[in-house]
């Protein structure tokens, strides 16, 4: 599986960006896409997670009713629609696919993009 991230960039604080998730390489019937991000000198933490068979889409508290995950089954591409956007918001952000279990910390995600940087300037 390879992902590829994208839609990342510069906005002010209150704006919007949509991240892209191009996946590819296999079947992604019963995985759970999800997106992290990493700030600067900070750990890795979870943002949202989807599967990709459909359902609600799970998020950390800090971003419920800004970021809304969703998917595109034709297209093999996963979004993340980001409005409201705070400073504390800045960081790279990275689309990840779980085949099996996993949790919030990551574990059990074995493919991941490369990242693309959002930074929100106040």
């Amino acid at each position: 599986v390879q992902l590829q991230a994208s839609g990342g960039g510069l906005v002010q604080a209150g704006g919007s960006l949509r991240l892209s998730c191009a996946a590819s390489g296999g079947s992604f019937t019963n995985y759970v896409m999800g997106w992290f991000r990493q700030a600067p000198g900070k750990e890795r933490e979870f943002v949202a997670a989807l599967e990709w068979n459909g359902g609600r889409g799970v998020y950390r508290d800090s971003v419920k009713g800004r970021f809304t995950i969703s998917r595109d089954k034709a297209k093999s591409t996963v979004y993340l629609q980001m409005t409201s956007l705070k400073p504390e918001d800045t960081a790279v952000y990275y689309c990840a696919a779980a085949a099996d279990s996993y949790n919030y910390n990551g574990e059990g995600f074995g493919s991941w993009g490369q990242g693309t940087l959002v930074t929100v300037s106040s």
